[in-house]
């Protein structure tokens, strides 16, 4: 059970983390920093400067407050951060103390859980860390091992210092590579258990929750590089032995366990493991029973006359097991069947699960990956840490391109395009996407030097047109007379349906005998890649991504029309609770358009037949399941099917105009809003549109300005909008065509700076009569600048919120002019901070306004005279209710 990271520092724990410190020479506090710089340089960077500083100058560090502030504003954190820590090292040992001791005490105002974390560390350890780091930076004394410790160190150094593209099965070619040292993009690994109790698509779910913790990355989530995944971990209050690594497939488990092990050879980290063995699960299912002394010689010869000497010290020994979800064997970590001896032979799933639980080879290490999906039916309690791969942010993703295309012009233009891309771009957070996305720009760009705008306007723009420009380029470029690229295709994505359907993610050789697929057809070495092959074992085969083997288990029911087969998947892919069969119903929804299957059109013989039923089984699903008390989740799910379909003819006819959409409460995602946006656009007007609570702040807003203009009543409200975002609200309002009549921001972050813009905004918009800008920190120098506006004779707001918005007298007499405003007559001014002293100018409001037919002003500081006072007006003015 993970410990709360939450706590509270007191004035003793202070005294005793001081005294901790002050034991330690120069010597070992540079030993330690070093260690703990990339954790130390991330805290200083996102921990607010100003108290950082105070800090330190309680603390009598010599340092400039100005200087350093100046430095962040102009520079950057990031700068700062590098500055700061130098500097602190340069002033010497009380100043680095000083720091220690600062950090100690701002995690009670700010508990990000990588300083927790390295406080922690740090408390807990206590004395013996020193002598840890510096175990992991030169290791054991291995006197009679150090032969076969370098012999497996070479062998290792061998087979990870390159990133390869695999053969091709029955295909002999050069394959393409780089070393690994440049070509390795740093991996965003953070410290989650979301992948628990999935009901969703596992890369569907996590592009959005990326997006999410693009946001969350500097204040909630705990960031894990590859040195620490067996450092101390505050949550289960210990040093992990058994460590879980989840990810979705294609987002780099394999090659984050690559680099891990080459940086181990390299005496990059973890030198207290003398010996790494690297195991992956799909080539261990040729096993039925072995030894884990036969399953290690098997893998590595070399160390067959020392092994026993090897296994002797099982703490100075790290086990890699990649692929968990791969495996053909029942792992069950909650079973008490375990095995103590390492000659024994037993299942594979036995071996794991005694390592991991410590009755073979106590105090070895033990580091696993899975899929998400696997790790949501499997007892993980055993494990100390869990960690997720969430991919490459931003600026590794741009790197990635960079990388991929050599030329530097070239890069800047395809990532531009992605960049503007909302569906594409999100899922690059996965490499592989990037590789695919990557490589099907780079068909469309080889032919010019120079890529005109025309050329980036025939792009792929949705997932379905992605795939689709993948294979057909393949086929253009790598067909031969003497291939038959339908049948290909046909058998290949018959063994692609039934591999999703039943959850199997590599194949043997019978696989491709049952559905006659040809192993030694050329055109398969651009979807499926050769796994695994040794002379004496059976080679298994995987496609090159998950996403192409749904895509193919799609495409071959458009090759070969069966409606009862095409029936039949449609219900068996909707009816899997872990989401596998959704992106399968994406792509059969997508290739139902004739201009995104343009580029196959002389490969799909039988498009029509299966289109058409596609789009009748869309129709029937809206037609049945779309109501007020539809799931959200099922809501988006069959939007982006129509969103996937392009079809806007058949959105009006089943979505239809002048409807309602409620999103209430419900995380869109980025990539929900641009579906949201295609489905707006296709109705060419919708009655309402209600996002409250939707978190979708600046990202999501953004890819649906374009067309929030044709929506009558909008709700915005509880997404945290921020000053910069009424921007994007101006668009809207400004919009030549604006069809907006009601508009809610209540309850976001929006201050008297918006003001200005909302006030020129509403002065251009002729349509908007209702406006909700209740609990926003409105009150400031540029409110007059918006009262100005709703106070105007051509204003047309007839119902205004003003609730609790920090209002105060010093603003009563703007409330006044708004008698000038001929279509007010509804006024909420409740919640506020008047006195008695606005009572005047409330009065003379009430009395000069000629169509004012409510107005709110309870839960202010007026007393119970003027209250009474104020009421009273309600007789000089017949009609008008008066709420105090």
């Amino acid at each position: 059970m993970e410990k709360n990271c939450s706590r509270v520092v007191t004035d003793d724990d202070i005294k005793k983390f001081r005294q901790q410190l002050i034991q330690y020479e120069m010597c070992n506090l540079r030993i330690l920093n070093d260690y703990f710089l990339n954790d130390l340089k991330h805290m200083v960077e996102i921990l607010d400067t100003q108290n950082l500083l105070s800090e330190l100058k309680s603390r009598n560090v010599p340092m400039s407050q100005q200087n350093y502030l100046l430095m962040e504003k102009e520079l950057g954190s990031s700068v700062l951060s590098e500055c700061l820590i130098q500097d602190i090292m340069d002033f010497g040992r009380d100043a680095v103390i000083a720091l220690w001791e600062s950090l100690f005490v701002l995690q009670n105002n700010y508990q990000h859980p990588n300083l927790i974390g390295i406080l922690a560390e740090f408390s807990q350890t206590g004395p013996t860390l020193v002598s840890l780091i510096q175990l992991d930076e030169y290791g054991h004394q291995l006197f009679e091992l150090n032969e076969a410790h370098d012999c497996h160190k070479k062998y290792l150094q061998e087979i990870t210092k390159n990133l390869e593209e695999h053969n091709a099965p029955g295909l002999v070619q050069p394959r393409r590579s780089g070393s690994i040292s440049s070509c390795y993009l740093d991996l965003i690994v953070v410290s989650t258990q979301q992948f628990r109790n999935r009901s969703q698509h596992e890369i569907i779910e996590t592009g959005g929750r990326h997006e999410h913790y693009l946001r969350k990355a500097h204040s909630t989530l705990e960031r894990i590089s590859p040195n620490r995944l067996f450092r101390w971990c505050h949550r289960s209050g210990c040093i992990p032995h058994a460590v879980m690594v989840s990810g979705v497939p294609g987002v780099g488990k394999t090659t984050l366990m690559q680099k891990f092990v080459f940086d181990w050879v390299n005496k990059k980290h973890y030198q207290r493991f003398s010996f790494i063995f690297f195991f992956k699960f799909r080539e261990l299912n040729r096993y039925d029973k072995v030894s884990l002394d036969e399953m290690i010689l098997e893998q590595y010869s070399y160390l067959w006359s020392q092994l026993d000497i090897i296994l002797e010290d099982p703490e100075k020994l790290l086990f890699i097991f990649d692929g968990l979800d791969e495996s053909n064997h029942n792992i069950d970590f909650a079973s008490e069947k375990t095995s103590s001896n390492s000659k024994e032979q037993v299942n594979i799933g036995i071996i794991v699960v005694s390592l991991v639980k410590q009755s073979l080879l106590k105090g070895c290490s033990i580091l696993l990956t899975s899929r998400p999906t696997k790790m949501a039916s499997v007892d993980i309690s055993v494990f100390q840490r869990f960690s997720e791969i969430m991919g490459f942010f931003p600026k590794e993703r741009e790197l990635y391109f960079e990388h991929f295309f050599h030329d530097q012009i070239l890069s800047a233009k395809a990532f531009q395009y992605v960049r503007e891309n909302d569906t594409l771009y999100t899922f690059c957070y996965i490499p592989s996407y990037c590789w695919i996305v990557c490589k099907v720009l780079s068909m469309c760009f080889k032919a010019s030097s120079i890529i005109s705008d025309q050329q980036i306007l025939s792009l792929p723009r949705t997932v379905t047109q992605l795939f689709v420009s993948y294979v057909a380029n393949t086929l253009l470029n790598h067909c031969i007379d003497t291939e038959c690229p339908v049948e290909v295709m046909k058998s290949t994505g018959k063994m692609a349906e039934y591999g999703i359907m039943n959850h199997i993610l590599t194949f043997d050789r019978k696989d491709f005998e049952l559905f006659h697929v040809d192993i030694t057809s050329k055109l398969l070495s651009s979807f499926i890649i050769e796994t695994y092959q040794n002379k004496s074992h059976t080679a298994t085969f995987s496609f090159l991504h998950l996403t192409i083997q749904e895509f193919f288990s799609a495409l071959h029911h458009y090759l070969i029309f069966s409606e009862i087969d095409l029936q039949s998947s449609l219900h068996k892919a909707k009816l899997f609770d872990d989401g596998r069969g959704e992106m399968c119903i994406r792509f059969l929804c997508g290739l139902s358009d004739g201009i995104t299957t343009s580029l196959l059109k002389p490969y799909l013989r039988d498009k029509t037949s299966a289109s058409e039923q596609v789009i009748r089984w869309l129709s029937q699903e809206i037609a049945t399941k779309w109501g007020p008390k539809t799931d959200p989740r099922e809501k988006i799910n069959l939007l982006t099917y129509l969103f996937e379909s392009r079809n806007k003819t058949l959105v009006y006819s089943t979505i239809g105009p002048h409807g309602q959409l409620d999103f209430s409460e419900f995380h869109l995602t980025p990539v929900d809003c641009t579906v949201l946006a295609f489905i707006l656009d296709s109705c060419k007007e919708t009655n309402g549109l209600n996002l409250d609570r939707c978190f979708i702040q600046s990202e999501g807003l953004e890819r649906l300005t374009t067309i929030l203009h044709t929506v009558q009543k909008l709700r915005l409200s509880n997404n945290d909008l921020k000053d910069s975002d009424m921007q994007l609200i101006y668009q809207v309002l400004t919009h030549r065509t604006s069809k907006l009549q009601k508009l809610s921001l209540r309850n976001n972050s929006l201050t008297s700076t918006a003001c200005s813009l909302l006030a020129v905004a509403l002065s251009m918009n002729l349509s908007l009569t209702e406006l909700d800008l209740s609990r926003n920190n409105l009150a400031g120098p540029d409110f007059h600048n918006l009262m100005t506006t709703l106070s105007s004779p051509t204003c047309t707001i007839s119902h205004l919120f003003l609730q609790q918005i920090k209002l105060t007298d010093e603003y009563a007499h703007l409330l006044t002019s708004l008698s000038k405003n001929p279509n007010l007559r509804h006024l909420d001014l409740s919640h506020n901070f008047l006195t008695d002293a606005s009572a005047e100018h409330i009065q003379q409001l009430i009395l000069s306004s000629q169509t004012l037919k409510e107005i709110r002003i309870e839960v202010n500081e007026f007393s119970k005279e003027k209250e009474g006072f104020l009421q009273q007006l309600q007789e000089l003015q017949p009609g008008l209710s008066i709420v105090v």
